[in-house]
Parts: structure tokens; C-alpha cells; sequence
């Protein structure tokens, strides 16, 4: 696909970037670096546990393994050109490059949402019916939740990004954001945006709508049931579980009603910068010990697997 500006083509964006201070590239490079080794260690190790250790492989830990390989797909979208771009100071991606990454973005994000839901339902299934938790949420029925959210999640995308690089752009090819996201590029369009804008707002809102609905109802049943047990050290594990569950769902869908759901009049670029650095970049290195290095089978199953890397050292030396 390519862009029209005053009958050329234009095959290349630019991105504005977070900031063009010189001095602020290297040091930025260096925190995004090491946010990126961490969300990839993070979140690509909780994968490797769960797949190495039997005693995880359960429903709710599947739908985790899922949920760390979708963080670790939407920074993988994003991170890695904003780190060559402080680094060598180009800050030039093709219009392909930009779909690219804007519907891979897009596609690992809508499954966050979806999988974030299902964990949900999942620890409602277990905590209000324990004793059909096995039939309810056999590993067909998982592995078929699962597969409908990729095929979901790329369906999607890909509306999303046909509704916006379907659209012209002949004010300018500069981008005023450090990656190919909705809001910017609605923003340089010179066609009428109005139907793009509503597409948006009407999908990101059912997506945030149905995923807070099947959050907020599996987490009342959940509070009800718990309510009814009498030991108090049974409440305060399982608040103590939820509130951590329900913090770092907050923050996902807070910020990303915040992006999305309001009239592109009143978004302010720069405000918009710092909301899509913690959601694109700062969350997805958060999520593996939100809901992962505080769990007791993850850090039985970690300790477990550096005791064994531990005695391979001293075997081979």
C-alpha cells in the first residue's frame, strides 16, 4: 500500500519520537534496554517454567503462558525500533513497517484483554465450582478459548488496521508519537477521520466493555463465595490474590480507555506519549511478578529449576 502527497508517493514515516533532546537518547536507550531484557526474560521464563514443570500445567497457568507471550508480542512490537531510534537517532519506518507493527500491536493487545477475562472466569470456575472446575474447564475446552482469541485478535487487527490505513495522509509523514499507534495517525490523516474515529471507539469499547463485565461478575460471584467461608485466613489469601489481579487490570484497562475511548479533539500528543510508554513498554515487563513471582507454585517451580541449573554447573566444572 502506498501514500499520496500531492500525486507522489510516499513510502516512509517518520517518527517524532518521545523526545529530541540529544542528551536524554543515550540515557533512555539504556532504561528502554533494560526494561526490554527484562520484560523478554520475564515473561519468556514464565513460559519455560510452566511448560517444563507438570505440576503448572493447569488451566489457569495455560491462560498465563498465553498472557506472557502476548506481553511479550506487543513490547516486541514496539520496543526494539524505539531503542534503534535513541540509539543511531533514525527514526524512519516504511509505511509497510508502520501497518506491520501497528497490527501486531494491535493483534497481542486484544489478546491481553481477552486473556485477562478468561483468567478471570477461570479463578471464578474454580473458586464457586470446585467440584466441577475439572469438567468445566478441561484442557479442550482451553485450548479452544484460546485458539478463538488468536483468531479474534487477528480478525480484528486487521480491521483496525484497514479502518486506518485505509485513510489518506497528505499534511505530513511526520508521526508525532514514537510508534505507529491509532491516535497519531488519525491525527496527520487529512481525509475525514469521523467513521475511523467511530470504528475505533465502537470495537476498543466493546473489547473493554464484554472483558470488564466477565472481570467484574467472575470477581462479585468469587467475593460472595469467599464471604461465605468462615476461616480468615482463607479471606485474606484470596483478597490478597484478587487485589493484585484486579490492580494490574485496572491499570491495563485504565490506560487503555484513557488512549482510545475520548474524542480525538481532546487528546494531547504529549500526554499520550507518557500513558502509551507505560502500556506499551512499562506493563508488559510488570505482569510476570504481578501474577507470577507471587505465586507460591511459579516460585516453588523457579527455585525448582535453579536448583537444577545450579547442580548441571557444578557437574560440567
Amino acid at each position: 500500500m502506498t501514500l499520496k502527497k500531492n500525486s507522489t508517493f510516499v513510502t516512509e514515516f517518520i517518527l517524532a519520537g518521545i523526545t529530541d533532546d540529544p542528551q536524554l537518547q543515550i540515557p533512555l536507550f539504556l532504561v528502554f534496554t533494560l526494561i526490554y531484557l527484562l520484560t523478554l526474560v520475564g515473561n519468556l521464563g514464565v513460559v519455560t517454567l510452566i511448560l517444563l514443570d507438570s505440576r503448572l500445567h493447569t488451566p489457569m497457568y495455560f491462560f498465563l503462558s498465553h498472557l506472557a507471550l502476548a506481553d511479550f508480542g506487543y513490547s516486541t512490537a514496539v520496543t526494539p525500533k524505539v531503542m534503534a531510534g535513541f540509539l543511531t537517532g533514525d527514526k524512519v519506518i516504511s509505511y509497510s513497517a508502520c501497518a506491520a507493527q501497528f497490527f501486531f500491536f494491535a493483534v497481542f493487545l486484544i489478546m491481553e484483554s481477552s486473556l485477562l477475562a478468561s483468567m478471570a472466569y477461570d479463578r471464578h470456575a474454580a473458586v464457586c465450582k470446585p467440584l466441577h472446575y475439572t469438567s468445566i474447564m478441561t484442557p479442550r475446552v482451553c485450548a479452544w478459548i484460546v485458539t478463538g482469541f488468536y483468531v479474534f485478535g487477528f480478525l480484528e487487527a486487521s480491521v483496525h488496521t484497514w479502518n486506518i490505513f485505509s485513510l489518506s495522509f497528505c499534511r505530513s509523514n511526520v508521526i508525532d508519537h514514537f510508534f505507529c499507534d491509532a491516535t497519531p495517525l488519525l491525527a496527520l490523516s487529512c481525509s475525514d477521520s469521523n467513521r475511523s474515529e467511530i470504528v475505533l471507539f465502537l470495537l476498543v469499547g466493546f473489547n473493554v466493555v464484554f472483558s470488564n463485565l466477565v472481570i467484574l461478575a467472575s470477581y462479585l460471584s468469587i467475593f460472595v463465595t469467599i464471604l461465605r467461608v468462615r476461616s480468615s485466613e482463607g479471606h485474606q489469601k484470596a483478597f490478597s490474590t484478587c487485589a493484585s489481579h484486579l490492580t494490574a487490570i485496572s491499570i491495563f484497562y485504565g490506560t487503555g480507555a484513557f488512549m482510545y475511548l475520548q474524542p480525538g479533539s481532546r487528546h494531547s500528543m504529549d500526554t499520550d506519549k507518557m500513558a502509551s510508554v507505560f502500556y506499551a513498554v512499562v506493563i508488559p515487563m510488570l505482569n510476570p511478578p504481578i501474577y507470577s513471582l507471587r505465586n507460591r507454585e511459579v516460585k516453588r517451580a523457579l527455585k525448582k529449576a535453579v536448583g537444577k541449573a545450579k547442580s548441571s554447573i557444578k557437574f560440567i566444572f
